[in-house]
């Protein structure tokens, strides 16, 4: 009897709940170890970058003597695991070091550029993720139709373009021959919100238009599923009308994959658009990489590509969140 009432309250609500935290604590567990190598690779893809750190910031004519010196003064010289040791511990407590192109605080280029990127990053993900969805789920309502067919081949399409060749089309369209919008995503820094929308809206299509196809496929592939499911041929028997089958039933199982998904690509328009910000010109996470790399500004480059490690990390956490806080099959398949 006391066996059946601890299993019983192992079942609860108390158990389950038990188990969410077991399921992000080990989740949390593998993403600190998955930074951890991060860290490693990114140092050592910094070392193995060919020249000179002093040559790079003091130009090739400089004197040998003045080289090595600054080379010893910025600690290029010391072993590359006291290099490692100190640069970790330093990030870890937010102290990104001294840029050696602008010899300032790191964090404060990598903050203002991950707030760049994340604007850019926020108005894609608003606009694709809704349109997405939406185009999904109709094309599941039609399904085997033109309008499906339609949807499906135009975001395959979308999909396999290059962002830097639909980048490059859209420029040509909307920026030069029609002159609609501008090209050049940096706007004035007293911008209102408008015209910093006009900025943006040409470099957020090309994201739109590689998205969509990937978001819509998953909306649709669910949506067919749960049309095909037993709980909605049970709602339609017993006389609900379509709108409430539609809603209650089909898109509350039919999205759930898509949602985490979609949170998985927040990290990648946030971190990911190295390519759209060089075209356009913006000043994101993704170009300040670019430059530093180009300068060999290690620890720019460094604390940039960790930085958008972590911002991947989260992601990835919040849509393993999601789905399990989302999904109560999940939670009942792990209580039997």
């Amino acid at each position: 009897m006391s066996t059946t009432v601890s299993a019983s309250v192992a079942r609860g609500p108390r158990g389950s709940a038990m188990r969410v935290v077991r399921f992000v604590g080990t989740r949390v567990g593998l993403s600190l170890i998955t930074l951890w190598l991060l860290s490693v690779i990114v140092f050592a893809g910094g070392q193995l970058l060919p020249g000179d750190i002093g040559r790079a910031i003091l130009g090739p004519l400089a004197d040998a003597r003045a080289v090595a010196a600054l080379n010893h003064q910025l600690g290029a010289d010391r072993p590359l695991l006291t290099q490692y040791t100190q640069w970790i511990t330093h990030f870890v407590r937010g102290d990104m070091g001294l840029s050696y192109t602008y010899r300032e605080p790191v964090v404060q280029f990598v903050g203002s550029a991950l707030a760049n990127s994340a604007k850019l990053g926020f108005l894609a993900f608003i606009i694709v993720v809704p349109l997405g969805i939406a185009g999904g789920v109709w094309a599941a309502m039609h399904a085997g139709r033109w309008l499906d067919r339609t949807i499906s081949i135009a975001g395959l399409s979308a999909t396999v373009v290059p962002e830097f060749v639909s980048s490059i089309v859209l420029i040509l369209v909307f920026g030069v021959w029609l002159q609609w919008l501008p090209i050049d995503a940096t706007y004035p820094p007293d911008a209102g919100v408008f015209t910093q929308l006009k900025h943006l809206v040409l470099p957020v299509l090309p994201l739109v238009l590689v998205f969509f196809g990937y978001i819509a496929r998953m909306a649709r592939a669910g949506t067919v599923e749960a049309l095909d499911a037993d709980y909605t041929r049970t709602a339609i028997l017993k006389g609900l009308p379509p709108h409430i089958v539609i809603f209650r039933h089909v898109l509350r199982n039919a999205l759930l994959p898509t949602i985490t998904v979609a949170a998985t690509q927040l990290g990648y328009m946030i971190g990911g658009l190295v390519v759209v910000e060089t075209l356009f010109h913006y000043q994101g996470i993704g170009s300040l990489i670019y430059n530093a790399a180009k300068a060999k500004d290690f620890p720019m480059l460094e604390a940039g590509v960790l930085t958008i490690g972590v911002i991947y990390t989260v992601a990835n956490l919040v849509a393993d969140a999601l789905y399990v806080l989302l999904n109560p099959r999940l939670r009942v398949r792990s209580a039997e």
